[in-house]
């Protein structure tokens, strides 16, 4: 497997670990409805585009 896919797979697990325990606790401080799927995805998509785009601005240096 290509070194930028296993490295995606990664990122994605982790933001949306990360995402979830970010996202219930910020929920119960501001009395919001916690929906699992929908901070899950808003968290992958961010840390999918700051991983890649820190990546690619690198590798054109």
């Amino acid at each position: 497997m290509p070194k930028i896919i296993s490295a995606n797979l990664v990122v994605i697990f982790w933001s949306f670990i990360f995402g979830e325990v970010i996202g219930y606790i910020g929920s119960a401080l501001e009395l919001m409805n916690y929906d699992i799927l929908q901070i899950g995805i808003t968290a992958v998509i961010a840390a999918l585009i700051g991983v890649n785009g820190v990546y690619f601005v690198s590798k054109l240096s």
